[in-house]
């Protein structure tokens, strides 16, 4: 069965966010994983997906899919990413009376009258207090954002430069290009890798999706995180699957997971244990089913979980 379920937001553009409400319970490598497989996984009739790394703080999906010997990939475009304001101050037309950094309450401006862009905040107060008007504002560059050729189709990613602020931005930048990847190649779905947390790039990168796939393990902090990104994505009535990675590690708090999961209405996707082929697959540069094949049939099972929750109506409407 393909997906022909009409989803809420995206005309027939799906959009499954992979979030964990903490680091290091294996969002992106199951992301990878499951890009990997989505071609087969979903039906006859299907044609690829759209990726898209909207944990732009920390991207790292390209390391698996876009790079290395077993890459492969292209970067079809590259373009940067411009947020807010810097002030600039011409050094001709300054008299060093320093009005601008006694007014600045970020000191973002030093004695000399130089501005350090590290700390400048884009208020533009510098330029109202000018009186020789030698203080300009102008668009400040944050990072860039990057359309790709993988060999498992388009993805769409970005880097913040270092120090560089609004993220959230960034992530809503990356998730509209995504979609219009979709749109422009007739694709049905967009998969994301989200950042960890509940915080603004986590909001940015979940409002209007149409499920959120949370990656969890079996410890008290992945559980306690686990449910406050479950509680996030309720607020936007965003629907949940769980998937536990490591599930072995600790059977009595997988077990836990497993009834949280249950009395709270909320799918259970599936469950890895802790496998050498995880590790083994990073370290060549592979996604999990490529490094062991053996593992592909476990991944293509989460995408028709994933696949049936999206045509299921009920989960749709599903009273979070």
């Amino acid at each position: 069965m393909t997906i022909d379920a009409t989803p809420r937001t995206n005309g027939k553009i799906h959009e499954i966010v992979v979030l964990s409400g903490k680091g290091g319970t294996g969002k992106t490598t199951m992301t990878a994983a499951l890009a990997s497989v989505a071609k087969n996984a979903l039906g006859q009739g299907a044609r690829g997906i759209v990726v898209a790394d909207c944990d732009v703080d920390a991207a790292d999906l390209h390391l698996v899919l876009g790079q290395g010997s077993h890459g492969g990939a292209e970067t079809l475009e590259t373009h940067p990413f411009i947020s807010g304001d810097l002030a600039f101050i011409d050094p001709e037309r300054c008299v060093s009376c320093g009005e601008c950094a006694t007014a600045c309450r970020f000191d973002a401006i030093d004695a000399s009258c130089r501005v350090r862009p590290e700390l400048c905040e884009g208020c533009g107060v510098c330029r109202y207090v000018c009186t020789v008007d030698a203080v300009r504002m102008e668009p400040r560059r944050c990072g860039e954002w990057y359309l790709t050729e993988t060999r498992h189709g388009p993805m769409v990613h970005a880097r913040l430069d270092i120090g560089a602020e609004n993220s959230g931005k960034l992530v809503t930048t990356v998730r509209n290009r995504s979609r219009e990847a979709a749109e422009a190649r007739g694709l049905q779905m967009v998969l994301t890798d989200g950042p960890p947390g509940i915080g603004c790039p986590v909001i940015a990168s979940l409002t209007n999706a149409d499920l959120a796939l949370l990656i969890t393990e079996p410890t008290v902090t992945a559980i306690h995180d686990l449910k406050r990104v479950r509680s996030l994505a309720a607020h936007f009535k965003v629907p949940c699957l769980v998937l536990v990675n490591k599930a072995d590690l600790n059977p009595q708090l997988a077990d836990e997971i497993r009834v949280w999961c249950a009395e709270s209405g909320v799918g259970l996707a599936g469950a890895f244990g802790y496998d050498p082929a995880f590790t083994r697959a990073q370290v060549l540069g592979k996604t999990v089913p490529e490094a062991d094949p053996a593992l592909a049939p476990a991944f293509e099972a989460v995408w028709t979980t994933i696949r049936d929750a999206l045509a299921t109506e009920a989960l749709a409407q599903h009273d979070l």
